[in-house]
C-alpha cells in the first residue's frame, strides 16, 4: 500500500456519497444568458446580482486603463504595486461606506484571513455564527485564537458565549447576508451585545453590498448602523460590483494597523490597475442606477410567490439568494441535471458546504433576469 492511496480512496468515497464536484466550462461572457459546453443556457447561479460583470461601461474603463497603465500591477502594494487608481478606489469606497478609510485586497478570502489574524492572537477569542462563510471559519482557525461558534442567528447563544469571554480580547464575526441561506444576520442585536461586552465586531457583507439599502450600501445602510456600531466592515467586489477583489472599511487607525500587520495584504501582488478602474465605474453605477435594485426586489417577490404556489420549500430569504431545500444530495443533483437539460443552470449545493440533510438548489437572481 502506498501512502498516496488515500487520494483515490477519498475521491471514490465522495463519488459514492453523491458529493463529487465538477466544473462547468463557461464559453461566453458572464451574464444571465451564457454558453456552457456548447449549449446556450439561462443562468440562475451567478453572484452578479446587478448584472454588471459584462456591462460595456466597466469594460471600457478597464480597456482605457489597460492602454494607459498596462496589465499587471507588478508588485505588492507596499513595494511599488499601489497605483493611483487603487488609491482613488479606496477613497471612493470610504465615502460610499461612510468610513474614514478603506483597504483593498485581491480577494475576499484573503481579506477575512488577513484581518482576523491581524486583530487576534493565541490569547484571544473569536465567536462566529455556525453558518459563516468558509473564509471566516478558516480565518478563525488560522488566527491561533480560540474559536467558538454559536447557533445560526441565535442572539441568546451569542450572549451566552460573550458571558464566558472572561476578559479576553474577543471578536464577534458574522456574515451580513449568509451565502447559502440568503438570510440576514440580526445585526442590531449583535451590535448591542458587542457594545455591552466590549467585544470587537466584524461583518462580512459580501452578498449585501450593492443589493441592500437605497443606495446599495449593504447591511449597514439597510439597518442604519453607523461606523462606530459596525467598526470592521468587509465587502467583495466580484459579486454585485461585477469586478474582482475585496475591501475592508473602518477607522483610519484600523486601516493603518492592517497595512502594517496583515500578511495577506503585505505579501500579495496588488490587483491590476484596470480592475480598480472598472470598479470605480461600477461603484458609480451601483449608486446611480437604483432601478437595478428595484427590479431585483420585484423578481425576488415574484419568485417566492410562485415557488410557494408550486409547493417548493424555501428558506427565509429576502435577498437574491433563494435556496430550494431538497434534503437528499443525490436528489438535488438529479434535479439540477434535469433543469440543465431544460436549459436552466441551477447548481446543487451539498454537504459539506451546507449541513447534512439540507442539500438544495441554490437559485440566485440578477437584475439582468
Amino acid at each position: 500500500m502506498s501512502q498516496w492511496d488515500f487520494i483515490s480512496t477519498r475521491l471514490q468515497e465522495r463519488r459514492q456519497a453523491g458529493l463529487y464536484r465538477e466544473r462547468h466550462l463557461l464559453e461566453s461572457a458572464q451574464g444571465c444568458h451564457i454558453r456552457v459546453g456548447g449549449k446556450e443556457l439561462l443562468a440562475f447561479c451567478s453572484n452578479d446580482y446587478l448584472n454588471l460583470a459584462g456591462d460595456p461601461r466597466l469594460v471600457s474603463a478597464a480597456k482605457h486603463a489597460l492602454d494607459r497603465y498596462g496589465l499587471g500591477s507588478g508588485a505588492s502594494h507596499l513595494v511599488i504595486g499601489h497605483h493611483q487608481l487603487h488609491e482613488q478606489l479606496e477613497q471612493a469606497l470610504a465615502v460610499f461606506t461612510g468610513r474614514q478609510r478603506v483597504l483593498c485586497f485581491s480577494a475576499g478570502y484573503m481579506a477575512n484571513l488577513g484581518v482576523v489574524s491581524a486583530l487576534l492572537d493565541r490569547h484571544s477569542l473569536i465567536l462566529e455564527d455556525k453558518l459563516n462563510h468558509a473564509s471566516l471559519i478558516d480565518a478563525g482557525q488560522l488566527s491561533g485564537a480560540r474559536l467558538l461558534r454559536y447557533t445560526h442567528n441565535d442572539v441568546d447563544a451569542l450572549a451566552n458565549r460573550l458571558e464566558q469571554a472572561s476578559g479576553k480580547r474577543t471578536l464577534v464575526a458574522t456574515d451580513g447576508v449568509f451565502s447559502m441561506d440568503g438570510d440576514l444576520a440580526p445585526l442590531p442585536d449583535i451590535v448591542e451585545l458587542a457594545k455591552r461586552h466590549d467585544a470587537l465586531l466584524m461583518v462580512d457583507d459580501a452578498h449585501g453590498f450593492g443589493v441592500l439599502g437605497l443606495h446599495g450600501g449593504g447591511c449597514a445602510e439597510h439597518f442604519a448602523l453607523s461606523a462606530t456600531e459596525l467598526p470592521v466592515l468587509v465587502g467583495t467586489l466580484g459579486k454585485a460590483f461585477g469586478t474582482a477583489g475585496a475591501f475592508v472599511a473602518g477607522s483610519a487607525e484600523l486601516i493603518e494597523s492592517l497595512i502594517q500587520y496583515t500578511r495577506t495584504y503585505i505579501y500579495t501582488t496588488a490587483l491590476p490597475p484596470s480592475i480598480a478602474a472598472a470598479t470605480l465605474s461600477s461603484l458609480a453605477i451601483v449608486q446611480d442606477e437604483q432601478w437595478r435594485r428595484e427590479h431585483l426586489a420585484q423578481l425576488i417577490r415574484q419568485f417566492r410567490t410562485e415557488a410557494r404556489r408550486l409547493g417548493f420549500r424555501l428558506m427565509d430569504s429576502a435577498t437574491p439568494i433563494q435556496p430550494i431545500v431538497v434534503g437528499d444530495s443525490r436528489r438535488a443533483c438529479e434535479l439540477s441535471e434535469y433543469l440543465l437539460q431544460k436549459g436552466l443552470l441551477v447548481p446543487a449545493i451539498r454537504p459539506p458546504t451546507v449541513p447534512e440533510g439540507s442539500a438544495r438548489l441554490r437559485v440566485t437572481l440578477s437584475a439582468g433576469h
